[in-house]
């Protein structure tokens, strides 16, 4: 399955809504994935295994559930998170890529694949509910974000 959706951050027709910088989103697109917990209220537990300059290896713990990740980071641009195949979960894919086709203008597109057809019409309802709950999960990944923003927990340069 390929899914792929634009969300926009800065729209300048709506003034109840306030201005990210690129600085900001990026740094909340990596506090994601540093710590996902602020943002995947139902994970239990995260742990960095291995870090470089550009990408960070990960292990997400959902109850018994056990996940390993591989996450690179192109600054200021996109985040690639590969999840490879492990016992009964497909690999898959999730790029989200800032995009700002004029200045101030920002918007987050997220691209999903995991390569699995949809082979039945219960595959394509399975994979119709994925879209919708990923659409839903960046959804709130903005507002977690913007919620940041605001308490000026973005303002600042990562360590």
């Amino acid at each position: 399955m390929n899914f792929a959706h634009l969300v926009e951050i800065n729209d300048p027709l709506n003034p109840l809504i306030d201005t990210l910088s690129r600085e900001q989103l990026w740094r909340g697109l990596v506090l994601r994935v540093e710590r996902p917990k602020m943002f995947v209220p139902w994970l239990d537990h995260c742990e960095i295994v291995l870090r470089s300059d550009a990408s960070i290896e990960r292990e997400l713990r959902y109850g018994d559930l056990v996940i390993r990740d591989q996450v690179s980071f192109l600054p200021q641009l996109q985040v690639h998170v590969h999840v490879p195949k492990q016992n009964d979960i497909p690999a898959s894919d999730l790029n989200m890529t800032i995009e700002e086709p004029q200045p101030g203008l920002l918007f987050i597109r997220f691209e999903y694949e995991d390569n699995s057809p949809a082979r039945s019409t219960d595959d394509a309802f399975y994979n119709e509910f994925r879209r919708s709950a990923y659409q839903e999960s960046d959804i709130d990944t903005v507002r977690v974000i913007r919620e940041l923003a605001a308490n000026g927990v973005l303002d600042a340069p990562m360590c």
